[in-house]
């Protein structure tokens, strides 16, 4: 089981503000990527690698201007879950839009948090149970065949992608240098992701107005974001660190109602309502309590 460093005191306010800028970030990654994909001004791998070089470049600057003696450091699981959460959320933006590919892939982050609690020793009172269902049955609505169900095949690989940063995320919960892990992490990813290029080089299509999106979205989004949340996550809750993250699909379909016309459905407001309500409820302060007592 994983086993989170000691924390230290960070003022409420500093954590709070770093918090939502966070939130943001993520958000901002999704409208990123759907920006470049939906008009298809460059290919899906190239957005990835691009952005994961990108990401990797402007850590690598700022760890050398760091005083510690570890540039980088990293390993490669967690660069691994990184590169398969990178690569799967740009081909699932193919076909979501972005506030649709954010409920599922946050969906699947808590999802992933919550299996690993429960395979730890962790238990469900009823209430939690009855919580999680209702979000499991969320979903299943949401991806049910019908006029305004998303392509499944697209709704896969986003909840893939979800996996592997629950995945990433749980493991920087661990890290003692947040800067330099990521900075690790992002360079081996790169190597992973310039494969992956080379191996869907008959799909190559770029332009400035795509690199510029992915450079945006892996230099600042991505890179100084993530770095941000693996800063934050030691002093966050395991339950506040769920819970904060149900607001990027939010922020994500209002970007994406504003700046790409993406059309907000009945039936993808009334899934939302229940997985957001069953998470919620799985991760109630309350609830916690009682299963602490039980």
């Amino acid at each position: 089981m994983l086993k989170v460093r000691s924390k230290r005191r960070l003022p409420m306010l500093k954590l709070t503000i770093l918090t939502i800028c966070v939130m943001i970030a993520f958000a901002g990654n999704s409208i990123l990527c759907r920006l470049a994909l939906s008009d298809q001004t460059i290919d899906a791998a190239s957005f990835t690698t691009l952005r994961i070089l990108s990401g990797a470049l402007v850590l690598w600057l700022l760890s050398s201007k760091n005083r510690s003696p570890r540039i980088v450091s990293g390993d490669w699981f967690s660069a691994t879950a990184l590169f398969v959460y990178a690569v799967s959320f740009s081909f699932a933006y193919l076909g979501l839009q972005t506030g649709l590919g954010a409920l599922l892939l946050f969906c699947s982050v808590q999802v992933t948090m919550i299996v690993y609690g429960l395979l730890n020793g962790e238990c469900f009172t009823k209430w939690q149970l009855f919580y999680f269902v209702l979000a499991i049955s969320g979903l299943f609505g949401l991806l049910l065949p019908g006029m305004t169900a998303p392509p499944l095949n697209f709704a896969l690989l986003m909840i893939i992608s979800g996996v592997a940063w629950g995945t990433y995320s749980l493991r920087g919960r661990v890290t003692s240098l947040p800067l330099q892990s990521t900075a690790g992490n992002f360079v081996r990813a790169s190597v992973l992701a310039m494969i992956f290029s080379v191996l869907t080089v008959s799909d190559l299509a770029v332009d400035l107005e795509g690199i510029v999106y992915a450079m945006l979205s892996g230099g600042i989004a991505s890179g100084i974001g993530y770095t941000v949340w693996y800063g934050v996550l030691p002093y966050l809750k395991a339950t506040t660190a769920g819970i904060v993250q149900l607001s990027v699909p939010v922020i994500a379909a209002v970007g994406g109602y504003i700046l790409l016309d993406e059309m907000i459905t009945m039936r993808m407001i009334i899934s939302s309502l229940m997985i957001l309500g069953g998470i919620l409820g799985v991760l109630s302060p309350k609830h916690q309590r009682l299963n602490r007592t039980t």
